[in-house]
């Protein structure tokens, strides 16, 4: 028979610690891959920047405070790269996810070679290639949001239309700034509709040119906010649009997908699946 509970513990029951020497993204990253597997809402705290003595004891007694206040031992994600600094963190009364001792130690070993345990290297990119053109992706999905710009179109890696609101900026600048993948991004309006044709502009990229969009009531939400009350959020015209735009992707061809109940990561996952980009080098 297992010892594990049958039950659901309460919500916010534990606290999760991730500890970094670092920015903590990667450490939050993993851990909240592994936590959405359980059915919990979870306390969550990022340290970053635990990189001497002095502030890994400060995170050590932190861990311990909520110990104490819960009792109930704190869920720790850890990618410190000093030794010294994760053996202090490893002394709290926490259960530990040490990242780095997981993965690194085994890699020494079958690669045959220490590894450098520099701190902060996976984020020091500011001299290298990948960082450069990340920056330049960044400042270009920037200059080329919501059709703000046709000029070097052709620079452009994709471009991606559909109605206001369908998540077409969030989703060049995530390309961007993971991925270095320069996205423009512009807006399919009732004047795009009445011609029947998409913005002149695009038609010299079109094989650039992926679309999005996104459920009628789901659409209607989005805009509320922004603009509560108003014919742009209306439930009628936020049908008109999606409707329209979706049979101008059907008649020209173009390749689109629905953003109501995919991530971000997801859209752009399938896009660079799409430009056969799933080689893109990632930059942290």
């Amino acid at each position: 028979m297992s010892d594990l509970p049958h039950a659901p513990l309460p919500l916010d029951s534990h606290t999760v610690f991730f500890v970094s020497d670092g920015t903590g993204i990667t450490a939050e990253t993993f851990g909240h891959s592994v936590l959405t597997q359980f059915d919990l809402r979870f306390k969550q705290i990022r340290l970053p920047f635990i990189d001497n003595k002095e502030k890994a004891y400060e995170a050590y007694k932190r861990i311990n405070d909520a110990y104490a206040e819960q009792g109930l031992r704190p869920i720790v994600f850890s990618t410190l790269v000093k030794a010294e600094l994760a053996d202090i963190i490893r002394q709290s009364q926490a259960l530990h996810m040490d990242l780095i001792q997981t993965f690194v130690e085994p890699l020494e070993k079958e690669l045959g070679v220490k590894s450098t345990h520099t701190v902060g290297r996976s984020h020091n990119m500011s001299d290298t290639k990948a960082y450069q053109n990340r920056i330049e992706a960044i400042n270009f999905s920037m200059a080329h949001d919501d059709g703000q710009s046709h000029k070097n179109l052709v620079g452009a890696d994709v471009i991606l239309v559909g109605v206001s609101r369908s998540g077409k900026t969030p989703t060049s600048l995530y390309l961007a700034m993971q991925f270095g993948i320069k996205a423009a991004n512009y807006p399919l309006i009732p004047d795009d509709f009445e011609r029947g044709k998409l913005p002149s502009a695009l038609y010299s990229y079109k094989g650039k040119i992926f679309g999005l969009t996104i459920a009628p009531e789901r659409l209607s939400e989005i805009r509320n906010e922004r603009r509560p009350g108003s014919k742009y959020a209306a439930i009628e015209n936020c049908r008109y649009e999606v409707n329209e735009a979706e049979a101008m992707m059907k008649r020209e061809g173009i390749r689109w997908l629905s953003s109501t109940a995919k991530s971000i990561e997801e859209i752009a996952t399938t896009i660079l699946q799409d430009l056969n980009r799933t080689d893109v080098e990632i930059n942290w």
